[in-house]
């Protein structure tokens, strides 16, 4: 998730003569490959995925806990509050696109279908899910805007006043397009599904098929007309295919979480070094993923390293890869030593009142 969220976020720094989807257009046939790679396997099935383990999260912090709903909801009010925090102070410090207070704001209204049934999560969840495969002109996967003075602020004193609207549009608005996700992880994190992988395999199995499938082949499209294989059709067309891509990336991101909890199968039996290090990650995700955006400021700020115009698609999905890779390594650094992720310390402390010093 970490990988295809970094290879997901970076292209967007990019500039060029002209963008399209976030993709500088004016590239060779290597960039015009990796632009569709991305736009098939990753644009618009990460975040999916990221918001239906964030909803699975939540359904078990509910479950372990013994008070009233009341006391429950407290608890995740707590939690959505230092996740709106944090977001902001790294949406405004060093990546404007952080997605950690849109899930905060999503949590802090989202406590109240913690005790839905089961029907209703999934009702609800697939009227957002329709809602969002509706023509629009707003999907960013066909975007012709190139990054402006909030993603690639010229100087320090003007990037927060630049920011601002940025970051709130993104904490406030952005929730809409994750309700499906979360409801669906609620549902699924009940059951346990993707920790008891072999008593519902049929269901992962039939969700990675047909997720993946219907992802690659929803993503073509996009894909295709970002890769320049196809031209751009009129706005009206425009309109269809952005939220097709969008629709059809979030059943991908169910299909790569059931893909995972299958995988974990054949994994668990041959455990060692690299699923270790992987497992390290995950469980310091939220410092793995801050990470990432002090790479983005360094890297792209034109006030510090000023890259934007110097790397390729091809060269930044390599930096991401490289990016996330570091991230591994220094999960797996604290893992040996015995130390949790900062952040998920400061998340425990805030949502529980105490800390949590075990490597797990």
């Amino acid at each position: 998730m970490l990988l295809f969220i970094a290879l997901a976020n970076s292209h967007y720094f990019l500039r060029g003569s002209s963008v399209l989807g976030g993709f500088p257009q004016d590239t060779g046939a290597v960039d015009r490959f990796v632009t569709w790679a991305i736009a098939t396997f990753v644009d618009g099935r990460a975040f999916p995925m990221f918001g239906l383990l964030f909803g699975y999260g939540v359904a078990h912090i509910v479950s372990r806990q013994t008070g009233s709903a009341w006391s429950t909801r407290l608890l995740l009010w707590r939690r959505s509050l230092v996740l709106v925090v944090i977001g902001l102070a790294d949406a405004m410090l060093f990546y404007v696109g952080d997605i950690l207070a849109m899930y905060g704001v999503l949590l802090f209204f989202g406590v109240w279908a913690i005790r839905w049934k089961d029907r209703w999560l999934l009702v609800v969840a697939a009227l957002f899910f329709v809602l969002g495969a509706l023509p629009s002109a707003g999907s960013g996967s066909t975007s012709s805007d190139a990054p402006d003075s909030a993603m690639l602020p010229t100087e320090l004193l003007s990037q927060f006043a630049d920011r601002v609207p940025a970051a709130l549009f993104v904490a406030l608005l952005g929730p809409a397009g994750f309700v499906c996700p979360f409801l669906v992880g609620l549902w699924a994190g009940r059951r346990r599904v993707l920790e008891q992988p072999q008593q519902h395999r049929r269901l992962l199995t039939a969700t990675a098929v047909a997720g993946i499938s219907v992802a690659v082949l929803g993503a073509q499209p996009v894909a295709l007309m970002l890769a320049r294989v196809i031209e751009p059709p009129d706005a009206d067309v425009l309109h269809r295919i952005g939220p097709l891509h969008d629709a059809s990336g979030v059943l991908g991101g169910f299909g790569y979480a059931a893909l995972a909890a299958l995988l974990s199968i054949w994994l668990a039996p041959r455990a060692g070094r690299v699923t270790g290090a992987l497992a390290a990650t995950g469980q310091r995700s939220l410092t793995c993923y801050l990470c990432q955006s002090v790479v983005w400021a360094v890297v792209f700020t034109p006030y510090l390293l000023d890259l934007s115009d110097t790397l390729t698609v091809t060269t930044t999905a390599l930096l991401a890869g490289a990016t996330w890779l570091a991230t591994v390594v220094l999960a797996d650094w604290m893992r040996r030593a015995g130390r949790r992720g900062p952040f998920e310390v400061l998340i425990r402390r805030v949502t529980y009142g105490r800390p949590s010093f075990t490597s797990r």
